[in-house]
């Protein structure tokens, strides 16, 4: 098919099913080589070979290249690969713009590290490629507004890739809190329980070989060698990610962006611990935000609310008459003082996914936006980049969502954004 012309931990806890990968009957058999969608995926750590193997399990789908700057990582998901579909037919790249150059490819997937996830994408919309990319959306603001300039002058699709958005509790907690049944809602405490373990001082180290450490860096600064900056505990260090915070804010904030809808925020207050190593990303962190008539509040320990202290994760939303608390597969609603788990007197009015990655598919077919498409994907990320930026100032900073700038200090405007390395500055 043309287009152009026709966490390893985490999902330990959530399983495929509540990841949004659906598989269904009428899909199963073969579909015919013209109507396939061609994809690339990049990156190809431990969400990369989900990613993989989401989509080798779709019919519609022919994976056709593979791309990471780790020799050892790409062999190994090529075999991956082989193992489910023998007969396949994959290239293997260790630069990303060599994919970007195949006219014969529709759409690729991102799984690199945080601070790649934006310049591959804009980079991939310039070449007529629609993009499913992970969370977090972006490294910083001013990259998702990038994203999404170029994304419209291009006209392609976007699915980020915080894949319970799928689920179907999600969908019913929305119905539910859209259709009043606890009121008005004024806050909304969010929490993710830390499980950051320390990782010490260790030293800069030769560079592996099999591994491009100049193009793993891309736009960041460069730095030596040092293996736990690298992969999976990369997301420690500010140059690349914002910790656990930044690895969990979307999934479930996400249920709160699809139920209000919030807008107008003005005030972020963030309050951390730090490693005591060479990691500088936040070990833990809670954030206040005041935004037009709801404040949300983030914490990484349970909040001090009936049946949270059991939740890893979770959302408590509080209405003016009553409460809703809800996890990846569970939710429990209380009115009156009486506890239940679904109101069935409420229709279902929100559409289901078929996938979470069936949906993005569909959309490359149909040219229409999936359900996590990127104007609404970066609206939820605006509030993970303030809390890591009032993290490193230690102070509450006052926000002008209009104009998407802080209020009166130039030094937090200046965290917006990060200037790419020369050699790096691709987008």
């Amino acid at each position: 098919m043309s287009i152009h012309t026709n966490r390893r931990d985490f999902v330990k806890m959530a399983g495929l099913g509540a990841l949004g990968f659906t598989i269904l009957p009428s899909l199963y058999g073969k579909v015919a080589a013209s109507d396939r969608v061609r994809v690339a995926h990049i990156g190809l750590g431990g969400m990369g070979n989900n990613h993989m193997k989401w989509f080798a399990n779709l019919p519609e789908v022919e994976i056709v290249a593979l791309c990471d700057v780790d020799e050892l990582h790409l062999g190994e998901t090529k075999q991956r690969l082989l193992t489910m579909q023998p007969n396949a037919k994959v290239d293997t790249y260790g630069d990303f713009r060599q994919i970007l150059d195949r006219k014969d490819i529709d759409a690729i997937t991102v799984a690199t590290p945080d601070h790649w996830h934006a310049q591959i994408a804009a980079l991939a919309f310039q070449a007529g490629k629609d993009v499913y990319g992970e969370k977090p959306l972006s490294y910083n603001l001013k990259e998702g507004k990038m994203m999404l300039k170029n994304l419209e002058k291009y006209e392609r699709v976007f699915q980020m890739g915080n894949q319970i958005h799928a689920g179907d509790n999600f969908h019913r907690v929305v119905e539910i809190i859209k259709s009043g049944a606890i009121g008005k809602v004024s806050t909304v405490r969010l929490w993710k329980t830390a499980n950051a373990k320390e990782i010490g001082s260790p030293v800069a180290q030769a560079v592996p070989k099999t591994l491009n450490w100049d193009m793993w860096l891309g736009p960041a600064p460069f730095t030596e060698y040092v293996p736990e900056k690298c992969h999976f505990t990369y997301r420690y260090f500010l140059d690349y990610s914002g910790g656990e915070f930044a690895d969990f804010w979307c999934h479930i904030a996400d249920v709160v962006y699809s139920a209000l809808a919030p807008t107008g925020l003005k005030k972020i207050n963030a309050r951390g611990e730090a490693f005591a190593g060479i990691a500088d990303a936040p070990k833990t962190l809670d954030v206040d935000y005041e935004f037009d008539n709801l404040k949300i509040l983030w914490t990484m320990a349970p909040p001090n609310v009936p049946g949270a202290a059991e939740k890893g994760i979770g959302a408590y939303f509080e209405g003016d008459r009553g409460t809703l608390m809800c996890d990846y597969n569970t939710r429990s609603i209380t009115i009156n003082g009486e506890t239940v788990t679904d109101l069935p007197t409420i229709p279902i009015t929100n559409p289901r996914s078929p996938g979470h990655q069936q949906n993005f598919v569909d959309s490359v077919k149909s040219r229409k936006q999936p359900e996590s498409n990127l104007a609404y994907a970066r609206e939820m990320t605006i509030p993970m980049h303030l809390g890591l930026i009032s993290y490193r100032l230690k102070r509450e900073l006052t926000w002008n969502a209009e104009k998407e700038k802080f209020v009166g200090d130039k030094e937090a405007n200046r965290l917006l954004s990060r200037k790419p390395r020369k050699k790096w500055d691709l987008a």
